[in-house]
């Protein structure tokens, strides 16, 4: 079978390099060697470019995505799915506090400042969650909880009053790689926004903004149809291992062609990459 991303990543090695490098180092081969034999070939299918890298491994996702290190990234991605100029201005601890006994399923979770104090919260799942509504609502409750805070320390800090006013909009984003069953009803749909309103016609500001991304859903509305934007661009980016769909999207957005060569470049890095994957 060609490899045809070695074409365009010429630093991709061939399966028989990457074998008798791991043979080479006994902590390494004891490493491969304790995978089940599907893991196996799914890192040598990668490492060797038969298949594309799953973007939303933790790991890969946060060496490449990075807004500490790759800042203009992730602000680009935002600024697509906001509809609006985003510039990350610093990257919150997570704290204790917060929900933090579902890590199993969780890819990552990465809280964001904007420069306007607007809170945003990405996470990546590999599986959906039950009641994924009601646990977004209350991590949104709890991103306002921390904003209500920190304004209010920073307005007794400079001795002047607090206002509700300080209080700026939040987001939680999350990214779905196999979405919950409420999803599936919809199956056109890949991308739901939430939009407040009351039956009235008043209009309030409730600062809770929740944006839900299925990208199993979205990879089925885009079989046999090409990549017609850049929103669609990085949903692919986020969701393929499929080398010629990787060929199209470098070739239609160049920008995605560093990121995958970041991605193989640390393919080079056998111990970094096989502690990444495990």
């Amino acid at each position: 079978m060609e490899n045809r991303l070695r074409n365009y990543f010429p630093l991709i090695r061939e399966r028989k390099e990457v074998l008798k490098e791991i043979g080479e180092s006994s902590g390494l081969q004891a490493l491969f060697r304790s995978w089940m034999p599907e893991r196996q070939e799914e890192f040598l299918d990668f490492c060797t470019g038969m298949k594309g890298v799953k973007i939303l491994y933790d790991s890969f996702f946060k060496e490449i995505m990075s807004p500490e290190y790759t800042p203009g990234r992730l602000n680009h991605f935002l600024s697509l799915l906001l509809g609006k100029k985003v510039v990350i201005r610093q990257v919150l601890p997570n704290e204790g506090g917060r929900i933090a006994d579902e890590n199993t399923l969780l890819v990552t979770d990465i809280l964001v400042e904007f420069e306007d104090g607007s809170l945003a919260d990405v996470e990546i799942q590999k599986l959906g969650y039950a009641f994924p509504g009601e646990r977004s609502a209350c991590y949104a409750a709890d991103l306002l909880l921390r904003q209500y805070k920190r304004a209010r320390d920073k307005r007794n800090r400079e001795k002047g009053k607090f206002s509700y006013k300080d209080i700026k909009n939040v987001y939680v984003v999350v990214l779905f790689e196999k979405s919950p069953v409420e999803f599936h009803s919809m199956e056109k749909e890949y991308l739901h926004k939430s939009d407040w309103s009351f039956d009235t016609g008043l209009e309030l500001d409730l600062l809770q903004n929740f944006i839900f991304i299925t990208l199993d859903i979205f990879q089925k509305n885009m079989e046999n149809k090409s990549i017609e934007n850049e929103l669609e661009a990085w949903l692919m980016f986020y969701s393929t291992q499929d080398p010629e769909r990787i060929i199209e999207l470098i070739n239609k957005y160049p920008m995605f062609r560093q990121m995958y060569g970041d991605v193989y470049e640390v393919c080079r890095n056998m111990e970094k990459v096989m502690g990444m994957f495990s």
